[in-house]
Formats: C-alpha cells, structure tokens, sequence
C-alpha cells in the first residue's frame, strides 16, 4: 500500500478517535443537563440515559431551575440568582484589572530600559512556582487590619496578586515578540510611550489578553477557597461556588436541584470562552515558533 492510499485511513483513524474521546468528554454533561430537566422520583427510579431513550415517558420540567433561581417561593433557602450577581461583581472586575496593570508591566519589560529589568522580571517568573495558599493568612491579616476583609475590594485585591505573575509572563512573551520596527518608526515620528503602548502595543496584543482574560475568568468564577477566606459565606456577598457548596450539604439527595445549580455555574464560562476562543490558541503559541 503506498502512502497515498494510506493518508484517507490514517485521517479516518485520527477523526474515529477525536470524535469517541469528545463523544466520553461529553457524556457526563449529557447526564448532567438531562437530570437537572428530571424530577426527582423519576431520577431515584431510572437513569438519565432512559430519558432520552425512551422520551415519550419521560416528564421533564423547569421547576428545578426556577427552585434554585429563588423563582419558587424558597428563596430564603435557595438563591442562586444571588449569588450568580455575587459571582459576576467578584469576576469581571477581578478579571479586568490584572489584565490592566499585567500589559503595563509587560510593555516596561519588554520595550523600556531601565536598571533591574531582567532581575525584577526573574522575580515575576519566579513568583508563578509560589503556591498562594502560603500566603493566605497573612494577606488576611493585612485585609483584617485595614478593613478591607469581606469586601469585594479585597478579593478584587487577592485575585489581582495572584494572577499577575502568569499574567506578566503570557504578555511578556507576545509583546516582546512584536516587530521591532514598528516602534521605531512610532517614536521617529515623535510617539511617547503611552502613545505607542494605547496606540499600537494594546490593539496588536488582543491574543494575549483575550487567552489571559479565559484563564483568569474561568479561574475567579470557579473559586472556591479563597472566595471562602476573603469574602466569607454571607448570604449578601456569597459567590456561586460557596452556594452550591452549601446545597451539597443540605440538599445531597435532591440531585435534581444540584445538576441544575451546577448547570447554571457553566453558563457564564462556556460563554466566555466560546465567546473569546478564536484568541485562544493565537495567544497561548505566539513565541512558541519565533525564530
């Protein structure tokens, strides 16, 4: 067989493969979406699969839905609608801010002279092997001290710190890979830093920070831990992960009131990255292939 008759089965074989691990990927959210619709003596009696194979018994309903909304009258047990607000004023901004000062301090490092860049920047690169929970306490007692604890103004604070570092680097890395000679035309022509940093560096590097802004995002909007330690679990500020946590506690055998809570908290993700994931790749390989 020569390799021109060989190419049409090695491609059948690759695409066989992409399409049964997609296929077992996808599975567990199929029997995750399909039970949050289910009510719950159908889910103790059949399994979710009979749902779709057998859909002429099946009863679906929203009420599921409206129950963990707050929609159904308990609102005062169950109200993710809450916390979804909670979690949206926690994450966009915790998201724009590291994105903010990271392309500064990317831009200084890479294009301005100064003493000290390349140590300071090897303390930025170093910080990434650092495991934040080290340095939860003492940020806390700083946060305690000055009366920023429990607020949304000091996790805004705690996610900036600990995304910066991978942040700078990500950037570092495309904005020192722009063409030199772009900039030197810009300050030839009587551009300042600033001017050449809003004009041209931000509109070239949305890559990077559309591959940062997913990383940061899916990364604030699942925290558990340090929403836990910053903001605590007050119905008034607790963000969407600590609620479900709590309905894992009182409501561990209602699973049609837990598939459909831990559905809502995808929605806000998938959009996002479905949203931003042309850039994705863009950004994550820019330098990869330099040279």
């Amino acid at each position: 067989m020569n390799p021109t008759s060989r190419r049409p089965l090695a491609r059948a074989a690759v695409y066989g493969s992409l399409t049964l691990i997609a296929f077992l990927w996808i599975l567990p959210t199929a029997g995750l979406l399909v039970t949050s619709f289910r009510h719950l003596t159908d889910i103790n009696q059949t399994g979710w699969w009979s749902a779709i194979l057998h859909p002429g018994s099946a009863h679906f309903t929203v009420a599921n839905y409206a129950a963990v909304l707050g929609a159904s009258g308990n609102a005062g047990q169950i109200d993710l609608g809450n916390a979804l607000l909670n979690s949206i004023a926690v994450t966009i901004p915790a998201t724009i801010i590291p994105i903010f000062i990271a392309a500064l301090a990317a831009y200084g490092f890479a294009w301005m002279r100064f003493p000290g860049r390349l140590i300071l920047f090897t303390m930025v690169v170093a910080l990434l092997v650092i495991p934040l929970q080290i340095a939860l306490i003492p940020i806390l007692r700083l946060y305690v001290s000055g009366g920023i604890a429990g607020t949304y103004v000091g996790i805004w604070f705690a996610h900036t710190g600990f995304g910066l570092p991978l942040a700078i680097y990500l950037m570092y890395t495309y904005i020192s890979a722009l063409p030199r000679d772009i900039f030197e035309s810009a300050f030839v022509d009587g551009a300042n830093h600033f001017t050449v940093f809003t004009r041209l560096v931000l509109p070239l590097a949305v890559p990077a920070l559309a591959s940062f802004a997913i990383f940061q995002f899916l990364w604030v909007w699942n925290d558990l831990l340090v929403a836990l330690i910053f903001l605590g679990s007050g119905r008034n500020v607790e963000v969407l992960t600590v609620q479900l946590l709590n309905m894992v506690g009182s409501y561990g055998t209602d699973w049609q009131l837990l598939t459909a809570g831990a559905f809502i908290s995808m929605i806000f993700p998938l959009t996002v990255f479905f949203g931003l994931q042309r850039y994705f790749v863009r950004g994550l390989l820019t330098g990869s292939v330099k040279g």
